[in-house]
């Protein structure tokens, strides 16, 4: 078969880098497009995982996105045309969604997040198959013109497509050789999704949380923040300087993670990377996930909404020898008895395979 992923941020790099290895393998002909966007772009070089890059990413304001989007539907649909695919797969991309809907190709997504409703409204009603987590009720996607039995659901979390099947050995040590870290522990910080249409205009207390940290931890704790943007770069380093340390490049996630004694979140991915990979972990979205509420159930990660909260529940960490080993064993008892996402997908393509 022909089949064409459309890839947009570092996440869908990590997730998709393995099924589309497999399919390969398989002798499938695979077509892997991307856009414009700083932290997937340079991901994919790293992970060795090879875009053609059609478009940009909209940024910010509802009338770029728009024009963005707009754009890149024209120049993905001259580009697919040609490549015939036999199936698209996607990460609930609108561009995807509308090219393929228009050029008659069934199309497979992925979603592990409902609360993105303006993105869920351009994808989910064109689908053919929506796959997601088990912990995701079908209610969820009730109101997006999408039928229960188009919905398949893993029993796993995403980070699991590529935590499974992660063979590397972080050398602790070295790792803080190659970020310059000085100090006996470390903070690494992911700030929210501060352009995604869910968090547009929304008035959110991260600012002052992530203050809170920087100004009573700086002087004993390496305080690492990985940003999304450029100007989330600019923003903490002049606010800021030399009490953190801001990282200019793209770097892996689950080597960042690696080194963090502890890890802050303001968005999900890395939050739920985290979580499974037994770190202490601690949310602070203003949004509220399915993956963070069963990560709470489970103890894996814990919820902060304000300065106060987030200051008593580092320290206490901090004080507390045994809650590292006690968040690793509950991870490996989750982790152990979740699937790959990636064999859910490799079976609905064999279903195409057979028709």
């Amino acid at each position: 078969m022909r089949i064409w992923f459309d890839v947009l941020t570092p996440k869908q790099v990590m997730f998709f880098k393995y099924a589309v290895e497999d399919l390969k393998e398989k002798d499938h002909k695979v077509l892997c497009t991307g856009r414009n966007y700083r932290e997937c772009l340079r991901l994919s070089k790293l992970r060795e995982f090879e875009l053609k890059i059609i478009g940009k990413y909209g940024g910010s304001s509802k009338y770029d996105k728009l024009r963005a989007s707009s754009r890149r539907i024209y120049d993905l649909a001259k580009e697919v045309d040609k490549f015939q695919p036999d199936l698209c797969v996607s990460f609930s991309s609108p561009e995807a969604a509308r090219v393929a809907f228009g050029l008659g190709i069934p199309h497979i997504t992925f979603n592990d997040s409902p609360h993105a409703y303006a993105v869920q409204r351009l994808t989910i009603p064109f689908v053919t198959y929506l796959l997601c987590p088990w912990i995701i009720p079908y209610s969820a996607w009730n109101n997006l013109g999408i039928s229960k039995k188009q919905v398949v659901r893993y029993h796993a979390l995403d980070p699991v497509a590529w935590l499974g099947r992660e063979t590397r050995q972080f050398d602790r040590d070295q790792l803080k050789q190659k970020y310059n870290l000085r100090k006996k522990s470390t903070i690494v910080i992911r700030p929210e999704e501060s352009k995604a249409s869910y968090l547009i205009d929304k008035n959110t207390n991260i600012d002052n949380i992530l203050e809170s940290i920087v100004e009573t931890f700086h002087k004993t704790t390496n305080i690492l923040v990985l940003c999304r943007y450029q100007d989330q770069i600019r923003q903490y380093n002049e606010k800021y300087g030399r009490k953190i340390k801001v990282l200019k490049n793209v770097v892996d996630g689950a080597e960042l993670i690696s080194i963090a004694d502890i890890f802050v979140g303001g968005g999900g991915t890395m939050t739920a990377e985290s979580a499974l990979m037994g770190k202490p972990t601690i949310s602070i979205s203003p949004i509220k996930f399915y993956v963070d509420d069963f990560l709470i159930r489970n103890g894996l990660i814990h919820k902060v909404t304000n300065s106060t909260q987030i200051v008593k529940l580092l320290i206490q960490i901090q004080n507390d020898n045994r809650f590292s080993i006690k968040q690793k064993n509950r991870a490996q008892q989750i982790l152990k008895n979740m699937e790959d996402p990636t064999n859910t997908l490799m079976k609905i393509v064999d279903r195409f395979v057979a028709l």
